[in-house]
């Protein structure tokens, strides 16, 4: 018989069992995931552009936006920092204490959100906490665009990161959640890549403001922040719902239909429909933690609880942990240390950099289910710990030659063009590896790793390691780069290091299972080795697995 496509991992062996009739009746193939995934595949084969599946891309362009919107935000308060009338009207620096304070604010906001994350994706759905968190964010631009103060300018900032708090733990789950499962980690993955359209959109505006002259450059970039937010808030209450939350809501006929329509074709008797409703009927809790708003006991119940927590704390931590918010938010003053300090070169430069981490982002994307999450993780946190290793020599070179940014605020221009254009393009490698490996999963890998019952709380705790990771980005590397310049970068190229030897020793695969199907992972004594385990799966000649071993 024809082999069939079990996925990137499949290898075919066939059996030598004959039927009477003298025709093979099994086959064995060998997997890495889960059997009942890889019987959905045989039985079903899923085709990426059907109608259906086009619609669900269409639904989750929506969830895209949120971090659209995020993205926007990370590089408006670069380019604002390199925006002479906005460091005038503030009277903030590319660097230093008070442009901690400043940019800060936006981390103080998400993680004072933190109780309210769970309780309003929980009660009323992935839809409206999308939208709870994209009003909150057109608030936030109102105050923030209107603002002649640092303190209001500030205040405006607190509800922006209040906001995104909620739709950036909102529009992953949602995503994730709605998707055929054959495609869960493509198009999840392509959600942090959005991250970089907004970057771009920030970044594109910025440049072209520059040549306005005036403090309509900077407050015309922040009043763009709304677009997103805006179209989110339009959209998002059209969108079909969730099938977990419909299911774990007493819908149980709704979130049938939602899965009949859109991953079944039609067919209430497809194999997708039938295998992600029995594991809904067997593994989700009707009367779960989810159901009360103050009940957090499901993240740390059993250590399974505790090793997915971890597993989506660790990813959010490392992820702002890599060097690459020194870039994002403080790149004016990487320039500055590399001698790169007209506002319109550090504009280009702002600009390049989004428009190729944004291409290697969605090369990445494609890259979750054929190389996997594990290879992709420790090939980019491998890769930026060389790259800060050679930035480092290369700042340092040019400092020797009287080049950089001085703790008195001062930059000096040195001689050695050689380690500047080094230092230059260090920058754009990190971006490229950055891109590939840790964008697409920093928001794929913490929903997947969580039960539902922990999910919309889990992902609250996800946005809090996010936050806590940035507040310490923001106070900590522009006083760095201020006093000890190049010598920061030592700092990453270790950090770097430690974290690609904390994932290698503790995060599993993913890749190949359905949401539910990761349980027996968790559960495990082993969950990494229990993740890259393979399986001789037997199957008839009907699709029907008949035999499972470890291989």
């Amino acid at each position: 018989m024809a082999e069939k496509d079990f996925g990137t991992d499949a290898v075919h062996h066939h059996h030598d069992d004959v039927s009477e009739h003298g025709k093979k009746e099994v086959e064995t193939l060998v997997v890495k995931g889960n059997e009942a995934f890889a019987e959905a595949l045989l039985k079903e084969p899923p085709s990426a552009w059907t109608r259906a599946q086009i619609f669900l891309y269409m639904f989750s362009i929506i969830g895209f936006f949120c971090s659209t919107m995020n993205g926007y935000d990370g590089s408006l308060i670069n380019n604002l920092l390199q925006n002479p009338y906005f460091k005038a009207a503030y009277n903030v620096d590319s660097s230093g204490v008070w442009t901690g304070i400043v940019s800060s604010m936006y981390q103080i906001g998400g993680v004072v959100a933190l109780p309210f994350v769970g309780p309003a994706i929980d009660t009323w759905g992935r839809r409206y906490g999308m939208f709870i968190g994209a009003v909150t964010i057109v608030v936030g631009t109102i105050i923030q665009g209107l603002s002649h103060s640092r303190g209001q300018f500030m205040g405006g900032r607190f509800l922006l990161g209040f906001g995104v708090s909620i739709a950036a733990s909102a529009g992953p789950m949602y995503v994730v959640e709605i998707n055929h499962p054959a495609y869960r980690g493509r198009v999840g993955a392509m959600y942090n890549t959005l991250w970089f359209s907004g970057a771009i959109v920030a970044s594109g505006a910025a440049r072209g403001a520059l040549d306005i002259h005036s403090d309509a450059s900077w407050r015309l970039i922040t009043w763009l922040q709304v677009l997103f937010a805006g179209l989110i808030v339009i959209f998002c209450l059209f969108l079909p719902e969730s099938p977990r939350w419909l299911y774990v809501n007493g819908k149980a006929e709704a979130a049938k239909a939602m899965l009949t329509k859109y991953h079944g074709h039609g067919n209430p008797e497809s194999a997708w429909v039938k295998l992600q409703m029995h594991e809904y009927e067997e593994l989700l809790d009707m009367d779960g933690a989810d159901k009360r708003w103050w009940d957090y006991r499901a993240l740390f119940r059993t250590r399974a609880a505790v090793y997915r927590l971890s597993c989506n704390v660790v990813i959010s931590i490392f992820g702002q942990w890599a060097g690459n918010a020194v870039l994002s938010y403080f790149l004016a003053a990487v320039l500055e240390t590399c001698g790169y300090t007209s506002p319109i070169s550090q504009a280009n430069i702002t600009l390049i950099n989004s428009c190729q981490q944004f291409l290697c982002a969605i090369f990445g994307a494609f890259l979750v289910d054929k190389v996997g999450r594990r290879p992709l993780l420790l090939f980019s946190f491998t890769g930026c710990c060389i790259v800060w290793l050679g930035m480092t020599i290369a700042a340092a070179e040019f400092a020797k030659s009287g080049g950089g940014l001085h703790p008195d605020g001062t930059v000096t221009v040195g001689s050695n063009t050689a380690a500047s254009k080094a230092s230059l393009a260090m920058i754009f490698i990190f971006g490229a590896i950055y891109s590939i490996g840790i964008t697409p999963l920093q928001a794929l890998y913490p929903v997947e790793v969580l039960s539902y019952e922990m999910r919309a709380k889990g992902m609250a705790f996800s946005t809090l390691a996010v936050n806590a990771g940035g507040l310490l980005n923001q106070f900590a590397w522009p006083v760095a780069m201020r006093n000890i310049g190049w010598r920061t970068y030592i700092i990453f190229t270790i950090q770097d290091a430690l974290q690609a030897a904390i994932i290698w020793w503790m995060i599993p695969e993913t890749k190949d299972r359905t949401l539910e199907e990761l349980d027996e992972i968790f559960n495990s004594k082993n969950p990494v080795k229990m993740s890259t385990q393979k399986k001789a799966v037997a199957v008839n000649s009907y699709g029907d697995v008949v035999n499972v071993r470890e291989v």
